[in-house]
C-alpha cells in the first residue's frame, strides 16, 4: 500500500505550540538574566533545528539557539580544561534556575530539558560572529568549537518551500512520520531529511488551484528514491544543509533514509 506524501499534513496542533512558545521565551529569559543581566524573554536567541525550519512534527525536539556575549566566550574558550564543558554547566545552572524539577542536562553540544509532557528541548548556547554565522561548544574530544548558520539554512528553506507551493515542507514532515512510526528503531537526523529533500525535490511543486497536474500518483515518491538511488553509492551520500552548505554527517542515517523512501513509493 502506498503511503504519498500530503498536503498540510503533520502539522503541529496550535495548543502545542502555546506551550513551546512559552517554554521558549521563559528558557530565553533565564539566559539573558544569567549572561546579559536583562530580563528580556525575546532578545538573543531564536528557533533553530526543524522548528526553526518549519520542518517539525509533534515528536521533534524543540532547539533553541542562544546568543552569548563575547566576554563568556573569552572566560571559557581560554580556560584551562575543557571550557565548553563548563559553558554547557553554567547554563544547565541557569535553566535550573526556573525548571527546578525539570530533567535538564548536559549533553556534548547541547543543553537538554525532558518535560514530563514529552517535549523535549534542546539548548544550544553559541557566538555570534560578523557574518551571521556561530560559533558553538563541543565538549567531546577535549572539546573544541564549531560553526553553524542556521539563518541562512532558514532562509533558503523557507525560500524553496515558497517556490514548491509549500510541498518542500509537506515531504520532509512526512519523511520524519514515516521514520517515527514505521522505522523508530532506526536513525535518521532531521537535518538529513530537510538537506535530502532540499536537493531531490528539483521542480516539484503542488499544483496552484485552478491548474492541472501531468504528474499520476506516485511519480513524485518514485522521483525521489530515484534520486536517492543515483546519489548514495555504498551506503554514503554526500548533503550540503540548504543555504549554509555546510557538509552534512550522512552515514548513520542512510540505511534509514533508504527504507523511507521505499516505504513512501511503493
Amino acid at each position: 500500500m502506498s503511503c504519498p506524501v500530503s498536503k498540510y499534513g503533520e502539522v503541529i496542533n496550535q495548543g502545542t505550540r502555546s506551550v513551546i512558545s512559552r517554554r521558549y521565551h521563559t528558557v530565553t529569559a533565564a539566559i539573558n538574566r544569567e549572561f546579559w543581566n536583562i530580563s528580556s524573554d525575546v532578545q538573543n536567541s531564536i528557533y533553530v533545528g526543524s522548528y526553526g525550519r518549519n520542518t517539525a512534527i509533534d515528536t521533534s525536539d524543540i532547539d533553541i539557539l542562544v546568543s552569548l556575549p563575547e566576554q563568556s566566550y573569552n572566560q571559557y574558550a581560554y580556560a584551562r580544561g575543557n571550557g565548553q564543558s563548563r559553558l554547557l554547566q553554567a547554563v544547565r545552572q541557569a535553566i535550573l534556575t526556573t525548571y527546578r524539577t525539570s530533567d535538564v542536562r548536559a549533553d556534548g553540544q547541547v543543553v537538554k530539558i525532558a518535560f514530563s509532557d514529552g517535549i523535549h528541548f534542546e539548548i544550544l548556547p553559541a557566538f555570534e560572529n560578523w557574518d551571521g554565522t556561530y560559533r558553538y561548544p563541543d565538549t567531546n574530544m577535549g572539546g573544541n568549537w564549531r560553526s553553524t548558520n542556521p539563518k541562512a539554512e532558514q532562509e533558503a528553506m523557507a525560500q524553496k518551500n515558497r517556490s514548491s507551493n509549500g510541498l518542500l515542507n509537506d515531504t520532509c514532515r512526512h519523511l520524519r512520520n514515516v521514520r517515527d512510526y514505521c522505522y523508530g528503531s532506526y536513525h535518521l537526523s532531521g537535518i538529513v531529511i530537510d538537506s535530502f529533500v532540499y536537493n531531490a525535490i528539483g521542480g516539484w511543486r503542488w499544483t496552484p488551484p485552478g491548474e492541472s497536474s501531468s504528474a499520476a500518483a506516485g511519480d513524485y515518491e518514485s522521483a525521489l528514491l530515484n534520486y536517492f538511488n543515483q546519489h548514495a553509492t555504498w551506503g554514503k551520500m554526500t548533503l550540503f544543509a540548504p543555504g549554509s552548505n555546510q557538509l552534512v554527517a550522512t552515514e548513520q542515517s542512510i540505511d534509514c533514509l533508504s527504507k523511507v523512501l521505499n516505504h513512501i513509493a511503493r
